[in-house]
């Protein structure tokens, strides 16, 4: 048997990508309903906009809780695959996402680094590009809402160019979630200990 320690993190995972892909759906509905406020001002549009915007952030905290604690988990699980590897603290892990600046740069890197450290099977061209991409497309989003609010509030093209962009975030997200939490399974699963036959 295994500590929990030692398990790859599966059912965080599952959880996480569920609660990230139901986040990316509400946040496209919240977005159309402000719009629709933003354009036609009325009592019903107030009602709806503050309503999804509502739901959405019920969706969206145990998205972003569950993320944290599972990237909490594997960073914990590839430090003990590479002790060498040296990985960023915990709090640092999870605080730097909070930070302003720094969250554009850093947690990238963070899950990087958990991900080389997780398996020898982590293909540098393939995996990286994939944490790439991701972050690529989550950092863009942001962006186009930044220059949305301020340039064009009511822009349907923007409001299409950056809920695309965050769906494709949250579907590139899974599959991170997904690679790092099999290469630390598949990993785990190697380094477990044999149980010693009872003697007769």
């Amino acid at each position: 048997m295994t500590s929990t320690a030692r398990k790859a993190p599966w059912i965080l995972a599952r959880s996480a990508q569920a609660a990230i892909a139901a986040a990316a759906v509400a946040d496209a509905f919240r977005a159309a309903a402000v719009r629709d406020h933003y354009l036609h001002h009325t009592d019903a549009s107030l009602h709806k906009s503050g309503f999804i915007s509502m739901i959405f952030l019920y969706v969206s905290a145990p998205a972003i809780v569950l993320f944290l604690v599972w990237l909490a988990q594997s960073r914990r699980n590839a430090q003990e695959l590479s002790p060498q590897a040296s990985p960023a603290s915990r709090g640092w892990t999870i605080g730097a996402w909070f930070i302003p600046v720094v969250n554009f740069f850093v947690p990238r890197r963070f899950v990087l680094d958990i991900g080389r450290a997780s398996s020898a099977s982590w293909e540098p061209k393939r995996d990286t590009a994939l944490v790439n991409l991701w972050w690529i497309a989550w950092i863009t989003h942001a962006l186009v809402l930044v220059v949305a609010d301020r340039v064009a509030p009511g822009s349907m093209a923007l409001l299409i160019v950056a809920e695309a962009l965050m769906i494709a975030a949250a579907v590139l997200l899974g599959l991170v979630i997904e690679r790092i939490t099999a290469l630390q399974s598949a990993a785990l699963d190697a380094t477990v200990p044999v149980a010693p036959l009872a003697q007769a």
